[in-house]
């Protein structure tokens, strides 16, 4: 049971590398309290996603430590392992998106796994149930995604990205990826990222956080996906983003893939914004406090 973690993007809106931002007094990083939730849930490996250039600093910071308490591996996000179709401007810096992301780890995981960002902080209860779900999973094409309350994802420093969910019986019919903020009145206002009209939700209503349990199917998806990704996207080539949502998404409606949703009540913490920051490390200080973990994680 792996743990593939998304640290390929760089932090625009906080600005700088954030997945190395200390957020205790020990210099620990978010990614920490992520792997060490994510032993005490059974996960045997960690495969960080990063880019190329980023991991001497990457490895001298974070592997150094996690590399003494799990397997570790490092996989690239590169352009370099494209479809034939794809022809990529010279001029693109940005990342494919995280469905490449994934795909880029097709050779290295095997094993049932869940995803992560690098930059957010999801909570033991988070771990325990996608960790749950991926021992027990024998379905090849039965995937799961962590719900949140979004009242539980919120900052109030600014609007987050979310995927808002819909779900019968316990399995997800539609995400709806939006940027969600709360107005002057209160109200929690969701806006697609697609363009279609805004609407409100309710505090305890599912977001996801793109914390998803996957089998290693999911590669044959991905790299059909990726064909007409290309295709579809002949003219948006500086831009476009193959998002591990969208791929979600098409193969539900396409009767391909069942996606269990597991509410968790764990709380978010993350640093979106600058003014983030105080807040997460107040609340990490209360967690240690409450002995959910040590003073320090890794003595």
């Amino acid at each position: 049971m792996d743990l593939v973690i998304m640290a390929a993007g760089m932090g625009s809106r906080f600005g700088g590398l954030k997945q190395i931002e200390p957020v205790d007094k020990n210099g620990n990083f978010i990614i920490d309290y992520s792997i060490f939730d994510a032993i005490k849930c059974g996960f045997k490996r960690v495969v960080f996603i990063i880019k190329e250039e980023n991991y001497d600093i990457f490895r001298q910071t974070v592997g150094k430590r996690v590399e003494k308490q799990i397997e570790t591996v490092y996989v690239f996000q590169k352009n370099d392992n494209l479809p034939a179709n794809a022809d990529i401007p010279a001029t693109r810096v940005k990342p494919l998106g995280t469905g490449h992301a994934i795909l880029c780890c097709k050779d290295v995981v095997k094993d049932n796994f869940a995803i992560i960002n690098a930059d957010d902080f999801y909570g033991y209860d988070a771990y325990r149930v996608i960790g749950d779900f991926l021992k027990n999973n024998t379905n090849p094409d039965e995937y799961a995604l962590v719900g949140y309350m979004v009242e539980n994802t919120m900052t109030e420093n600014g609007k987050v990205k979310r995927g808002v969910c819909e779900e019968k019986e316990g399995y997800l019919t539609k995400i709806v990826e939006s940027s969600i903020g709360k107005e002057a009145d209160g109200r929690i206002v969701a806006s697609p990222l697609s363009g279609a009209p805004e609407f409100e939700v309710r505090p305890n209503d599912t977001v996801s956080m793109n914390m998803l349990g996957f089998t290693p199917k999911l590669f044959e998806y991905l790299e059909n996906k990726f064909v007409k990704f290309f295709d579809d996207n002949k003219d948006n080539k500086e831009t476009c983003e193959f998002l591990i949502p969208e791929v979600v998404s098409d193969l539900i409606q396409e009767n391909r893939v069942q996606v269990r949703v597991l509410p968790t009540t764990a709380v978010w913490q993350g640093i979106t914004y600058k003014e983030d920051k105080e807040k997460l490390v107040n609340e990490l200080a209360s967690l240690v406090n409450k002995g959910e973990y040590p003073e320090n994680l890794w003595d």
